[in-house]
């Protein structure tokens, strides 16, 4: 299968906020190579076009982070020809169940409770934080993979802002790219044309007031300090990015120094 690498964005129908991870520089002078790791939000919508786009990747591995509830409500990926796709939940379908069935649902008052005060950005920041700690064996699994067999890889989640933004911000972190460049790319999901386009139960108007869409406007934003939470939970827990990869993900520098090999120039 013949490669493709865009060299601009495509312009894809049914998947947002896709983008080759290609070009970010790291901390001794070396880049990401173009056409081994990408990012976006879900596949379950991608048109026959923009499946065909994607199978020109020469894509090995998606990895899909979402869990059961987003498969019940966006559906599952489409099935690529040849590409191995491997789900590994970021979140439990039941966590925050009742939460984000406010969020679709709820009245303009309910979302003040639960959003209102900063409480939505205080939400997200937990969120970070808890993916850190809780969720290492699939970091694990997931950069080993990458490190042994699993490239040219897609990273994406349902927006592919928050699992999939962390996810990349740790291999970014694995490979040594520098910590403005991570923060560039994580913060280009909050471009309006890659946002993940908020779904409420109502489709009148009220449902998508001003109001309600500042309030819901923490939870669909790309923010800094959402994935400084995260670095700054990696630095009080570990003490620094490699005893993290390597105490908390098992991954050696052995596997460190493959990674390297196969995703810089």
């Amino acid at each position: 299968m013949t490669q493709q690498i865009p060299s601009t964005e495509p312009e894809l129908t049914g998947v947002r906020n896709f983008r080759d991870v290609g070009g970010l520089p790291t901390v001794d002078g070396r880049r990401v190579r173009h056409g081994v790791l990408f990012r976006s939000g879900h596949l379950a919508h991608a048109t026959e076009e923009d499946a065909a786009f994607l199978s020109s990747l020469g894509l090995h591995t998606v990895f899909d982070f979402r869990n059961a509830a987003d498969h019940r409500l966006d559906g599952r990926d489409i099935e690529l020809p040849g590409v191995r796709n491997v789900n590994l939940p970021l979140s439990d379908p039941a966590d925050g169940a009742e939460f984000w069935r406010m969020v679709r649902d709820g009245d303009l008052d309910q979302l003040r409770a639960i959003l209102a005060d900063s409480k939505g950005a205080e939400r997200m920041i937990a969120s970070y934080r808890a993916t850190v700690t809780q969720r290492t064996f699939e970091h694990s699994r997931m950069l080993i993979s990458l490190a042994e067999e699993s490239l040219p890889a897609l990273m994406h989640c349902a927006a592919g802002k928050d699992r999939a933004g962390l996810s990349v911000a740790v291999t970014l972190l694995a490979l040594g790219v520098e910590r403005d460049a991570i923060f560039d790319d994580y913060l280009k999901s909050s471009a309006a044309h890659r946002r993940y386009k908020v779904r409420r139960s109502s489709t009148s108007a009220s449902a998508y007031s001003p109001e309600v869409m500042e309030l819901l406007d923490p939870l669909f934003d790309a923010r800094a300090e959402y994935l400084s939470a995260a670095l700054e939970t990696i630095e009080e827990t570990w003490g620094g990015v490699d005893p993290y990869l390597e105490q908390a993900l098992g991954f050696t520098p052995g596997h460190r120094e493959r990674l390297r090999e196969r995703m810089l120039d």
